[in-house]
Formats: structure tokens, C-alpha cells, sequence
């Protein structure tokens, strides 16, 4: 299985693969990590492919925030389409909600993902997504 070479963005060093024991106590599968920056990435299962990007601490909490305003969005419209089509997939809802994250942030479907984003762009899903949470006014 490849091994990619993963660069930290905060110090230029390349994270190393290692299992997520590390940092949570509990083995999930592999995560590139840079210690010295406390920045880290899970992996897409079966594979050595990085999930996004090193993040440390605070832009983990920032795309935690950007998932909690993103993420209901297009469950709730797998939520309506499975009411009406029980073999409606999940990663249709899912993508259907990045293209319209992508127009919204003036991206292209490739370059949008929450994975990959930095903190500006986080607060960039937040700020899109919030006049669509229910019980927004």
C-alpha cells in the first residue's frame, strides 16, 4: 500500500503515518501526524490516502463547526429522499450538498471539501449554511 508523503503545513516536516492510538487512546485506523504541531489526518478506509489535511487543534475545532452547519443540510434532504425512495443513496445527498457548498463558495466541486479547508474557508461554510438551519430566521 502506498504511503504518501504528507507535509505539515505549520512547520514543512512530513507527518508520518501511525496508528490513531496515539492521539486518541483508542486505535480507529491510521492517521498522518505531526507531533510537534499536534496536527493531524485520518486516512480513507483500506487505504493510506490522507481524509484531507494536517489540521491542528484550532482548525479542527473550525471544521467540526463547519461539519455541525454543513452536515444537516444534506442529511435532511436524504432524510426527504429516502421518504420517497428507500435505495436513495447517501453519497448522492452528500454530493448534491458539495455542489451547492462548491457554488456557494465559488469553488470548484474538486476543491470543495471540508477536509481540505482552512480556517477562513471553515468560517465561510458556517456563514452559507446558517440561513438554511431550521429554525433560522
Amino acid at each position: 500500500m502506498k504511503i504518501h508523503t504528507v507535509v505539515c503545513p505549520y512547520c514543512s516536516e512530513k507527518a508520518k503515518l501511525v496508528d490513531s492510538a496515539c492521539v486518541y487512546g483508542k486505535s480507529y485506523g491510521l492517521i498522518y501526524l505531526c507531533k510537534p504541531c499536534d496536527a493531524y489526518v485520518g486516512v480513507h478506509k483500506g487505504t493510506n490516502t490522507p481524509l484531507g489535511r494536517l489540521a491542528n487543534k484550532d482548525l479542527r475545532s473550525w471544521k467540526m463547526k463547519a461539519h455541525a452547519a454543513f452536515d444537516p443540510l444534506w442529511q435532511r434532504k436524504l432524510g426527504i429522499k429516502l421518504s420517497q425512495d428507500p435505495h436513495y443513496k447517501k453519497k448522492f445527498a452528500r454530493g448534491s450538498g458539495y455542489n451547492w457548498l462548491s457554488q456557494q463558495m465559488g469553488l470548484t466541486r474538486q476543491e470543495c471539501h471540508i477536509g481540505m479547508f482552512d480556517i477562513e474557508q471553515c468560517k465561510k461554510v458556517i456563514e452559507v449554511c446558517s440561513p438554511f438551519k431550521l429554525g433560522a430566521k
